[in-house]
């Protein structure tokens, strides 16, 4: 199985958890916004990072929830409310109840889309989120 391009069929991705998305989705998430950072030719490993951290943190995640949530087709309209109301039984010290269901429903619809095998639409999506970035 060649992992960096999958093509899950629907079925298969019914089976999956929305935990299990946004498992998936928030390692994707990461990966494209480091890639998008080390592009801007940022030197430092500890400016890398600390950006980084700041981005994938729940409310960043949050607010890039709300910029894109216009943008979402009614399928992934339906992936994110699951995911948003996913069972989840921590919320980190630093985001709210609220943040961290909706950085868990966007990291669910980036696992779906990655596993369903849409770069295109995950490409659009991130582009959206980065609109007006001044990093």
């Amino acid at each position: 199985m060649d992992y960096f391009t999958v093509e899950m069929t629907d079925t298969q991705l019914q089976t999956l958890s929305s935990l299990a998305l946004a498992h998936i989705g928030d390692a994707v998430y990461e990966l494209m916004v480091r890639t998008y950072l080390a592009s801007l030719g940022r030197e430092t490993n500890r400016g890398l990072h600390r950006e980084t951290v700041a981005r994938v943190a729940a409310p960043a995640q949050a607010e890039a929830a709300k910029k894109i949530a216009p943008m979402f087709t009614p399928e992934e309209a339906e992936v994110y409310r699951r995911g948003r109301n996913a069972k989840v039984h921590a919320v980190p010290q630093a985001s709210t109840f609220s943040q961290y269901h909706a950085a868990t429903a966007l990291e669910a619809l980036f696992g779906y889309l990655y596993l369903k095998g849409r770069k295109d639409r995950l490409n659009e999506l991130f582009a959206a989120i980065l609109e007006d970035d001044h990093a």
